[in-house]
């Protein structure tokens, strides 16, 4: 048996709506966020579960919780988990980060694994705290299923790390919408990616609503 690594992204925020950053801000599930939690739980509770890991932040808490209900599970939290810092971007649109930070823009947005917006933080930053949690699954459940709860760039850039994609491109290589589930499958010729995305477990009418 291999280990088989989920890597579920939080439900739906008022910012995965509107598409603002949303990085450090500690924003909770809208409505049909829960929606798709409960969603989650009732497909995946049947499957037999090793481990959760979840981020500290109140999405990813309240994303896992209706899945730990269902299963028992305890929620192992890691700060590694958080999703990356916007800085002064925090709450600001695409346009205003575009208009007001033009030159960090750029940057970013052409190199983002050493370029963060002011005051946040880099993709290898983001790796460097991030990977350490994969690793300790790794050692501590080397088979069976374990659940990761993070966020859209925290999962993007776990998942470049792990597959070797250039940590600059993880947002023109891999996407990651909301209440989506990946898979990973270690196995002796390393990790495998299975599952990129999977949204099936959401009902049709939630599904459809635009968001990032």
């Amino acid at each position: 048996m291999t280990l088989n690594l989920y890597l579920l992204r939080h439900g739906e925020t008022t910012f995965s709506q509107s598409g603002n950053f949303c990085g450090e801000t500690d924003a909770d599930l809208t409505k049909e966020g829960m929606q798709m939690a409960s969603s989650f739980a009732d497909v995946y509770q049947k499957l037999d579960w090793s481990a959760v890991y979840v981020s500290p932040m109140k999405r990813a808490i309240s994303t896992a919780k209706p899945f730990c209900d269902a299963t028992g599970m305890k929620m192992q939290v890691r700060e590694g988990l958080r999703e990356g810092s916007y800085g002064q971007w925090e709450t600001k649109s695409k346009s205003f980060a575009q208009e007001n930070y033009s030159e960090n823009y750029v940057k970013w947005l052409t190199e983002p694994a050493w370029n963060a917006p002011i005051g946040g933080e880099t993709a290898v930053e983001i790796a460097n705290r991030s990977m350490p949690v994969i690793a300790e699954i790794q050692e501590k459940y080397p088979q069976g299923n374990v659940l990761v709860v993070s966020h859209k760039a925290t999962i993007r850039i776990m998942l470049c790390s792990l597959l070797g994609i250039d940590l600059g491109r993880y947002r023109y290589r891999v996407n990651i919408l909301v209440a989506s589930v990946s898979m990973v499958k270690f196995d002796v010729h390393g990790p495998l990616l299975e599952i990129l995305g999977d949204r099936h477990h959401i009902p049709d009418h939630i599904r459809s609503r635009p968001g990032t």
